[in-house]
């Protein structure tokens, strides 16, 4: 009996024991054991041990529509630092932009207005002419946070835009004295923060959302000058802070970006140059893990892929690190900015193969894709 004609339990038994490279190789011995190889069950435990395979802890495949074996080959790109650099959109005024991606379109808020642009399906190459422009700002859009139905922006003349994604109608919520800082909306709630020191939580029934609960926990991060406990869990029922995380933060040690990986754990990070792991299942006087910026810049965002991968964007030159959480120092770093201005990374997000960033004057782009060309 051939290899390729044992019993197909068989054959993932024993490709099991294969690493990436073996698999490669075993490939190419003839057509059957490469429609077998090519197979997504067959990659799927190696792919959880790389980076950004869109595998996550929990086992969810975020990008189920990509062979799993072509996104452990982008991986291994990400691993390397291996990218293709460009910068899709430029500007001459200075801004502070935002950016979220959500499938094949991209949302960049400039000035009072936030643009979506489409992502080209194979190449995502970005269409330089945006498909939507959303606006209704007297100043500028500081955040906004995307739904599958709406677009919910904050600006810093206090206002709060809800903007439904269908029929291009927009609404206007209460809003803050001060500017808006942050906003994020989840099952119906809208979560907003702002300057004048209050945090605010709305439902609304609107263009067919509805609050389905309201029993969940958020997180705010504060400038920490009045006080030495810049991050706290607050539950939404209750409307109670449950507790502080972390201790002895030095004066000015302020949260500027918090990312939720589960119900139970989020990464923070802002002015001390740390990105922190907290697991609210343990204590909050101290977190699980911490990786600090190894120039002591600010840390002005982060993303993660959901497993092993975390990305920041610092306060100068627009440096974007690459980290595994498996490991205390930085894996790869890029700087995207060439002005002689140094110019901090407000805002990153990344898909499978692309990482986008929003610096003052551009959008840049590194694409871990195409032809390899390493990069600092």
């Amino acid at each position: 009996m051939l290899f390729s004609q044992l019993p197909e339990d068989v054959l993932y038994h024993v490709v099991s024991f294969l690493d990436h490279r073996s698999l490669c190789r075993l490939s190419q011995v003839c057509k059957s054991m490469h429609r077998f190889v090519n197979r997504d069950a067959v990659w799927r435990k190696i792919a959880k041990e790389f980076l950004n395979t869109g595998i996550t802890r929990d086992g969810t495949d975020i990008y189920p529509h990509i062979p799993l074996k072509d996104r452990v080959k982008t991986a291994q790109n990400w691993f390397n630092g291996v990218c293709k650099r460009a910068s899709p959109l430029k500007w001459k005024t200075k801004l502070l932009p935002w950016l979220q991606l959500d499938g094949d379109t991209l949302f960049l808020s400039q000035a009072a207005n936030i643009g979506a642009y489409h992502l080209h399906q194979g190449t995502r190459r970005l269409l330089r002419n945006p498909f939507q422009i959303y606006s209704g700002h007297q100043g500028d859009v500081c955040r906004f946070a995307v739904t599958d139905s709406n677009l919910i922006s904050g600006g810093s003349d206090g206002k709060i835009l809800v903007h439904s994604r269908r029929n291009h109608v927009s609404l206007e919520l209460s809003g803050h004295n001060q500017e808006v800082n942050c906003i994020d909306s989840k099952d119906g709630l809208i979560i907003s923060g702002s300057r004048d020191r209050t945090v605010r939580v709305r439902t609304f029934l609107i263009y067919y959302c509805y609050a389905y609960s309201l029993c969940f926990s958020f997180a705010t991060g504060t400038a920490c000058c009045e006080n030495f406990s810049p991050l706290l869990i607050w539950n939404v029922e209750r409307s109670a802070c449950v507790c502080s995380l972390g201790s002895e933060f030095r004066r000015g040690a302020g949260v500027l970006d918090i990312i939720f990986e589960s119900p139970f754990q989020l990464f923070t990070c802002g002015y001390d140059t740390f990105i922190r792991l907290w697991d609210l299942r343990l204590s909050p006087r101290s977190c699980v893990m911490e990786w600090e910026e190894p120039h002591d810049s600010t840390l002005y965002c982060i993303q993660t892929d959901g497993n092993h991968m975390i990305a920041s964007g610092s306060s100068y030159y627009g440096v974007v690190r690459i980290w595994d959480k498996r490991q205390t120092k930085c894996l790869q770093f890029f700087q995207l900015s060439s002005d002689p201005v140094s110019s901090p990374v407000y805002c990153l997000r990344f898909s499978s193969s692309h990482l986008y960033a929003a610096l003052a004057t551009a959008l840049h782009s590194l694409d871990f894709k195409q032809s390899p060309i390493y990069i600092r």
